[in-house]
Formats: C-alpha cells, structure tokens, sequence
C-alpha cells in the first residue's frame, strides 16, 4: 500500500465545508450514476437499518431512499447546501428526516441516542477517522449496528496501483484518501467488525460493525 498516500491527514472541517459546498450540485448531477453504481450496495447494507437511524455525513442525502419504512432519520453533515439538496431529496420521497450541521468527530447527540448509525463513503475524507468512528460508536446504542459503504484500495494490484498514482490529485480535488483500507480503519477506531463484503475488484466495501467492542 502507498502509505504516503493513504495515510495524509485530511483536510481540516473549513476547507472539507467549503469544497463539498461548491460541490453540492454536482453531487446532484451524478446522482443517476451513482444510484446505478452503487443502488444495490446502498440497498443491500441500508436496508438492515431500524429504529433510530443516523446517517452521517449524509450529503445531499443519497442513502435516504434505501432506508426501511418505519425509520426515524436523522441527516448530519458539514456543508449547508449538502444539507440543503439533502432536504430537498428528502421532500421529493416524502420522508420525515431531521437534518443538522454538524461534525462528524463531534456530534451533538447523547450517548447511545441511535439504534443504527450509517454512512457512505464518508471515512475516506474526515481529518480523523478514527475520531469520527468511535464518536458514531458512542452516540449508538450498545445493542445497534454500525452500517458503512466505503470505497478503498483495490485488491488487484494494477488498478490498485492506478489509485495509488491518481491519490494525490483525487485528495486535493475531494478532500477524499481514496486507497485506503476501511476495515482497518474501523478496527483502529475500536469497533469490532461483524461483516465484510467487498465489490468491485475491492474498491467498494460494504461493512456491518458493532458499537461495543
């Protein structure tokens, strides 16, 4: 692994706000692409959420459709006009989803207030993942999952490589560490990982962890 790359410290939380706040609408533009893409991950990891639902880092609200009926939603990110578009999906599906600024190494709830915390492709760009996974850890109930979908470093080492070339332009343009490993991550944080499934030549990684390690 090119630890050069997939272990730069992230951008701070002003610089990720302002970039993924001029990225907003282009977050909404790639939207079919992505529901093509990654729909059926979305799906197949969201869909094992229940009760109290937070998302983190929620953007423009892409897992929002891939919840269950009967969820209470709670939306958090650090960019307004993410949150904004977020609200926007949100009215468009008919969902009651409460939405905050917020960030994710920090978040404004008590301990244990959710029975299920998700995020998507989120670690890749928080200044300290770690920080923000022990945080989603502490605000979920002890008997509640942790559902993550990140994207990582290929296990074939061609394309793997290519990330590696590409990372320092992708980190400068996204804020976004796109080879790394997100299991590992999750068990640096302290989480104890009870399911791995890996997609696309590895790149896409669908994670289910327990909060009480």
């Amino acid at each position: 692994m090119s630890a050069e790359n997939s272990n730069r410290p992230g951008k701070s939380t002003d610089e990720l706000r302002e970039l993924y706040d001029d990225a907003a609408s282009q977050f909404d533009r790639v939207e079919p692409i992505d529901r093509l893409i990654l729909g059926r991950s979305r799906r197949r990891l969201f869909s094992r959420a229940s009760g109290r639902v937070l998302d983190v880092a929620c953007g423009t609200g892409s897992n929002f459709p891939y919840l269950p009926a009967g969820v209470s939603v709670t939306g958090v990110d650090l960019s307004p006009e993410m949150l904004a578009r977020a609200r926007t999906r949100a009215d468009e599906f008919g969902l009651d989803v409460r939405l905050q600024e917020a960030d994710a190494q920090s978040l404004p709830f008590e301990d244990d207030s959710f029975d299920t915390v998700v995020s998507s492709l989120s670690t890749c760009t928080f200044p300290d993942p770690t920080a923000a996974l022990r945080e989603m850890a502490r605000v979920c109930d002890p008997a509640g999952r942790i559902l993550l979908l990140e994207h990582g470093r290929s296990r074939v080492e061609p394309v793997a490589r290519l990330q590696d070339r590409l990372a320092p332009w992708h980190f400068e343009q996204m804020g976004c560490r796109w080879n790394q490993q997100p299991a590992d991550i999750v068990a640096e944080a302290g989480l104890r990982v009870d399911g791995v499934r890996c997609r696309y030549l590895g790149v896409v990684t669908e994670l289910v962890a327990e909060p009480n390690a």
